[in-house]
């Protein structure tokens, strides 16, 4: 899991709500004309708790007969029986006091769990319902570090077990004891062997029904946003600190610490320097499509959770909000796009497991690991209505341009028009620093699309593709067949490798046509440059849009006459927190707000005018690809002052004079999601 402090609102702004016509699919919708949401599609259905039950989940196991086995963080173990709705859920402790499990495991009548230093069987040896014999199978040795979570088991198919272990966290991360930051393999035999590193926070992994393991990264050091990787024995995922144990008996890795370069190159570049660097097979634009990866499944059900059997869903723990992955393979090495899927989850998502009746259980918590979701924890199922959403079912590489397949036939007319889409491609840091900003953003032409006979798929040549880059697909003028716009209408390609192939004979247009809209929103207009000697504005006063007033000024103004009226020291703290929760301030007096950012994960310091904190955060989260360039400060006069958004253990002084009119404002930190819970209160009283 992620270090304390996850939380991030669901990118509303990549979700179109498309409106309702009288017949979709076959079902009739009414004559109210409301917008179609995620609701009508998959429906989420909460597993009532007990009171005194905190069911903090870590780990999620559904039994052959139906029943669910939950580890908590808590150290227990409840198995659950009619979870899925048709009466009263009965809930029975089957273990506990365990140290933090992370994971969990069924199979032969028998639990396999993960706890922070050791792999545990557990066993009802006289048939009561309840764990009668722990048994460590292997231990592992701690440091005692808060963030050296463990997780797993996962099964592979030969009966092995995979067991992943987090870095510890000092500022920075850190493999303080052995196979820190690795992941390991245990046999029937007792033996434990190193399979791969370079993993930071690993709490999300996966065995598919081919054999290939995906392991889901978080933003931090050496990652600059979330991230699956297809993991090879052997392979190197990144974060260098695990290397420390390469030259151990039995390690598959090779690498040191020292054959790492820290240039900011991006990673896919690097790679090609370093043998054994392993990209990611899809990246997850931070705030785009969430902060924190967690769980990942694949879809077994045979259709019983509607069109997007063999793709992955993975989880993300801030943002409470579940995503789907389309996965291919181009000479041989998988690459894939990542799409919204459904958000407004009771708590942050960390584990995932299907129900026998094709619903997915979605275990949650949020202690100390903030969330959108406002529940401490929460069970709850995703349930497929049966209705079909008009979506991008897939999204595939070609030679010149990507193919995007939809569960519905399009309208032609509004799919063959190239203006109806855009590409952007874009990539991030590789390098040591907390996460990164987006690097090398640039719009791609669309000379033209194609679009299939049957209406399920358009083909669109595009020039200024780039390996190794993200690849921003949109297409937000699309309407299906029967006039519907698409639930969601972007997704994000990891381009590793452009196949072979044969390209669309289209003639590049002319230099007046329309090759496509970015589909972007403006930026704010303080977040890279008014800094330094501005000159100090009232801020309170309307914003000349045409010149702004100086929001982040981060050296005292001249005018001041070296002397300010008050200072104050601003820190964060672990769970999306300002260490302080109120200030008190004269109106009009010379102020210096020096931030401190102690917490493991981005913030900034912004006031906005009274009530505004949530709607500022919300713009913001709009703000897409340009948030990071403008410090996710959105353009608006609702922004009065603000730092730039900074990283872990940093800090910055900025100077403003204080509102002339008292009242309450607020300070809060916009990166994305955060403004929801991460506010305090400017007072502002008269002289």
């Amino acid at each position: 899991m992620k270090t304390p402090g996850l939380l991030a609102a669901a990118f509303r702004g990549i979700t179109l709500c498309s409106i309702a016509f009288s017949l979709f699919s076959g079902f009739a919708y009414g004559q109210d004309s409301r917008p179609l949401t995620e609701d009508d599609f998959y429906k989420l259905v909460t597993v009532p708790v007990p009171d005194g039950v905190p069911l903090e989940v870590g780990g999620l196991a559904v039994m052959p007969d139906g029943r669910v086995g939950v580890s908590t963080r808590r150290g227990d173990v409840y198995v659950i029986q009619n979870p899925y709705g048709n009466g009263q859920a009965h809930f029975t402790r089957f273990a506990t006091g365990l140290h933090e499990p992370l994971g969990l495991a069924y199979k032969n009548g028998n639990f396999y769990l993960s706890q922070r230093g050791e792999l545990t069987r557990l066993r009802d040896t006289d048939g009561d319902g309840r764990a009668d014999e722990y048994e460590a199978l292997t231990r592992w040795p701690l440091d005692g570090n808060y963030h050296e979570y463990s997780y797993g088991p996962e099964w592979l198919p030969n009966g092995d077990m995979l067991i992943t272990l987090n870095l510890a966290w000092i500022g920075r991360g850190a493999s303080l004891s052995k196979w820190r930051g690795w992941m390991l393999k245990y046999n029937e035999k007792g033996e434990v062997t190193p399979y791969a590193t370079g993993l930071r926070s690993p709490a999300g992994y996966a065995v598919t029904r081919s054999g290939d393991i995906f392991y889901a990264e978080n933003q931090g050091d050496w990652v600059g946003s979330g991230r699956i990787t297809h993991l090879e024995k052997g392979d190197f995922a990144g974060n260098p600190s695990g290397l420390r144990w390469s030259g151990e008996p039995g390690s598959p890795v090779k690498l040191k610490v020292s054959d790492i370069p820290d240039t900011g190159e991006p990673m896919f570049n690097v790679a090609k320097k370093v043998p054994g660097l392993k990209p990611p097979a899809v990246w997850f634009p931070h705030s785009l499509m969430g902060i924190s990866t967690s769980d990942i499944v694949e879809d077994t059900t045979g259709g019983g959770f509607g069109p997007f059997q063999g793709q992955l869903f993975v989880g993300d723990q801030g943002h409470s909000k579940v995503m789907r992955v389309f996965l291919e393979k181009v000479n041989g090495k998988y690459q894939g796009a990542c799409f919204a899927f459904r958000e407004g989850m009771a708590s942050g998502v960390l584990r995932m497991a299907w129900g026998l009746d094709g619903s997915m259980f979605v275990g949650q918590t949020s202690r100390g690991w903030s969330a959108t979701g406002k529940s401490a924890f929460a069970l709850q199922r995703v349930v497929w209505t049966g209705k079909m959403p008009f979506e991008i079912k897939a999204v595939r590489a070609m030679p010149d341009g990507f193919e995007l397949e939809f569960t519905q036939p399009v309208d032609t007319k509004t799919a063959s028009d190239a203006g109806a889409y855009s590409v952007t491609n874009f990539t991030y840091r590789y390098h040591h620093f907390y996460g990164s900003p987006i690097q090398d953003s640039k719009p791609c032409t669309i000379r033209g699309v194609i679009v299939s006979p049957d209406g399920l798929k358009a083909r669109l040549a595009v020039d200024g593709l780039k390996e190794g880059y993200i690849h921003e697909v949109l297409a937000p003028g699309v309407k299906s067949a029967q006039n519907l716009p698409l639930l969601h209408t972007a997704s994000y390609y990891t381009l590793n490798a452009i196949p072979a192939g044969e390209r669309l004979a289209i003639a590049a247009p002319a230099a007046s046509a329309h090759a496509g809209h970015s589909g972007k929103m403006t930026g704010g207009n303080g977040g890279n440059g008014s800094s330094g000697t501005t000159k100090l504005v009232n801020n309170t006063a309307k914003t000349n849009a045409a010149a702004p007033a100086a929001k982040r000024i981060t050296a005292m103004p001249e005018g001041w006459g070296g002397k300010v009226d008050q200072t104050i020291n601003v820190g964060t703290l672990p769970g999306l927190k300002f260490d302080r929760t109120s200030l008190t301030v004269k109106a009009g007096s010379k102020i210096k707000v020096v931030f401190n950012n102690n917490d493991d994960m981005l913030h900034n310091f912004v006031v906005v005018l009274p009530g505004t904190a949530v709607e500022v955060g919300d713009m913001a989260i709009k703000m897409g690809l340009n948030g990071p360039q403008q410090n996710y400060i959105p353009n608006t006069p609702k922004v009065l002052y603000h730092s730039a958004v900074l990283q872990p253990e940093s800090s910055e002084a900025i100077y403003f004079e204080a509102p002339s009119k008292p009242g309450e404002y607020t300070y809060v930190c916009t990166m994305p999601g955060h403004a929801y819970v991460m506010q305090g209160t400017l007072k502002v009283v008269k002289e």
